[in-house]
């Protein structure tokens, strides 16, 4: 019996279609490799014979599954060579008008029962399929880049398409190794729904001068463990192809969220389009080349030396689990530190988490048992902040109220000496409003750490209007000293990493909201797709669903977008008292411990 599909067409020889051959040549079937370009065929054998050579040296597959991969492949300059295939996959460019004459004239090649899948992840799939005699076969089928190293696949269905096509493709993902998620027919799909949205945001963020492109693009790599950055992803994607999938989403949703930011059309219009230009967000050593260079933009090295005031005592208020993992960053670099909590025994409480962590660390061969002891000797409980009169740095890391942080700024105010630096840990509130609580503005900042702060590489540093040079300079310097990368922002709700996460995570809630595609679907899309370390929903239940719709609420108020508005089923759900692991559900139901 034949193997179903044995025998499969990729029209379009890019970077996307020469490695979806690859995939399908190295899975056993005869692949046959068309386009007009005779340049783009011999790029593509050229491609396949050196990743193939590399896959052999690495002893992934033996010389003689290269050799007969090789074999399976040939290429054509005319869609005429696709008359023997059961499957046809198109990867030419985004553009109804190209991809519609494709699929007329493959309609009078192909065998009636052949099947014509799409690769396009911005247009509409139903469009293509009503232009084809055969609409009953027409599908999506989008894979990722670089698609032998991706896992991912989205099956997309129209209201054309026939279920068994769907099944036949499917099952062909499958055997391909691939992870193949079933969706409906819009802009995006699920993956490419989700993450366009986001870097949008990326790019409108960098627009506003907000932030660097460096910051932005570390802060999501640090604080989210994401695989790149949102705007040298935008390089690698190409700056074009995004603005016309962004212009795709909004044409269907009109959100804001998804209106292309202007620097993406002008950076496309001055034919900056990323990697594959040599020149987009970044700059790159040769057109298509991957190594960035230094350019106009690149910040100088720093040098903070002499520019800041001198820390050599921390004082870190609160007695939760940020609080003892920043009081533990500090006194592993050398700081000593005053632990100061409402009351002896939580400061104590709280300093036995901190011990409880270095044995951990002791246990896995990462600390020394001397460098724990002294470690702990570095810090001191105290049951009132009268402690920090000394201090050289007071970090308060408290709950996120703004009463509740004015209230102990105005206390800070009143025990630190002067000079001392003020720093707020919060991750949505207005620092300026927490720094007017005190007689020294200027003293005040925001150290924004992630949690866990011992394990998290990253800081945001917010700078209100009324933060004082040297007390950047000051923060700066410490954060290089505790081994943090330190990136800046200004004083606006959710700075680079909250406010770019929280609206993907709302937006993944409003697409199950809308029956478009399933919790696991949509976690397994942005691990598969996205290179992502957790779905959006098991994201949302580890961080609580209470602190998310917060945070969401936050932005809403601050930005006013209507794409901004928390998605009705979080409220719901936090109504109901699910707030993700720590009461046992969420989105999904967790054992107690």
């Amino acid at each position: 019996m034949d193997t179903p599909l044995s025998t499969i067409a990729v029209v379009g020889l890019g970077t996307m279609g020469t490695g979806i051959a690859e995939v399908l040549a190295l899975a056993g079937r005869e692949v046959i490799g068309i386009d007009i370009s005779e340049a783009a065929a011999v790029g593509a054998v050229a491609s396949l014979e050196a990743s193939t050579a590399r896959a052999v040296a690495r002893g992934r597959i033996t010389e003689q599954e290269r050799a007969a991969a090789l074999a399976r492949f040939r290429t054509g300059d005319s869609l005429r060579a696709a008359a023997d295939a059961e499957l046809v996959i198109e990867v030419v460019p985004e553009s109804y008008e190209i991809k519609q004459q494709v699929f007329r004239e493959l309609d009078a090649i192909v065998s009636p029962t052949a099947i014509l899948a799409t690769g396009t992840n911005a247009l509409s799939v139903t469009r293509l399929a009503a232009e084809s005699q055969r609409p009953e076969r027409v599908l999506g089928l989008h894979f990722f880049n670089p698609a032998p190293a991706m896992k991912l696949v989205e099956v997309v269905s129209s209201v054309l398409t026939a279920p068994p096509a769907v099944e036949t493709v499917t099952a062909l993902a499958r055997e391909l190794g691939k992870e193949p998620v079933a969706v409906g027919d819009r802009p995006g799909f699920v993956a490419d729904g989700l993450l366009f949205g986001y870097l949008n945001q990326a790019a409108a963020m960098y627009e506003a001068n907000y932030a660097s492109r460096e910051d932005i693009d570390a802060a999501m790599k640090l604080g989210c463990g994401l695989p790149m950055g949102p705007l040298a992803l935008l390089d690698l994607i190409g700056i074009d192809t995004a603005r016309t999938v962004l212009e795709a989403m909004y044409a269907e949703s009109h959100d804001r969220l998804h209106a292309p930011a202007p620097v993406l059309g002008q950076l496309s219009s001055a034919g900056l389009t990323g990697r594959k230009a040599g020149r987009g967000f970044y700059t790159y050593d040769a057109p298509g080349g991957q190594d960035v260079v230094p350019d106009a933009l690149t910040p100088a090295a720093e040098s903070t030396a002499g520019s800041g005031r001198e820390v050599t005592s921390v004082g870190v208020a609160g007695s939760g689990t940020m609080a003892s993992g920043i009081a533990e960053v500090f006194a592993k670099a050398g700081y000593g530190v005053v632990l100061a909590a409402r009351s002896q025994e939580k400061a104590e409480v709280a300093k036995g988490r901190v011990a409880k962590s270095l044995e951990r660390s002791v246990a896995k061969g990462r600390l020394s048992a001397e460098a724990r002891d002294e470690t702990l000797a570095r810090i001191t409980a105290a049951g009132s902040l009268d402690a920090f009169a000394e201090v050289d740095l007071a970090v308060e890391a408290v709950a996120e109220d703004l009463e509740v942080k004015q209230q102990l700024f105005a206390a800070l105010d009143k025990v630190c000496r002067p000079g001392a630096v003020l720093a707020t840990t919060t991750s949505s509130l207005p620092v300026v409003a927490i720094a007017r609580a005190t007689a020294r503005p200027e003293d005040v900042i925001g150290m924004h750490f992630f949690n866990p702060a011992p394990a998290m590489k990253l800081v945001e540093v917010v700078r209100t209007v009324l933060t004082a040079d040297d007390v950047h300079a000051t923060v700066r310097a410490v954060c290089a000293k505790i081994r943090k990368h330190p990136v800046d922002c200004g004083d606006r709700a959710g700075f680079i990493v909250n406010a770019l996460l929280f609206p993907y995570l709302n937006n993944a809630i409003k697409m199950v909201e809308q029956h478009y595609a399933t919790l696991d679907d949509i976690d397994a899309a942005m691990k598969l797709g996205g290179g992502y370390p957790m779905g959006p929903f098991e994201l949302l239940d580890v961080v609580g669903l209470d602190v998310s719709l917060a945070i969401e609420k936050v932005l809403h108020k601050e930005f006013r977008d209507p794409g901004l508005a928390p998605a009705p089923l979080l409220e719901h759900l936090v109504a109901a008292g699910c707030l993700g692991r720590k009461t046992g559900r969420g989105f999904r139901e967790y054992a107690r411990r």
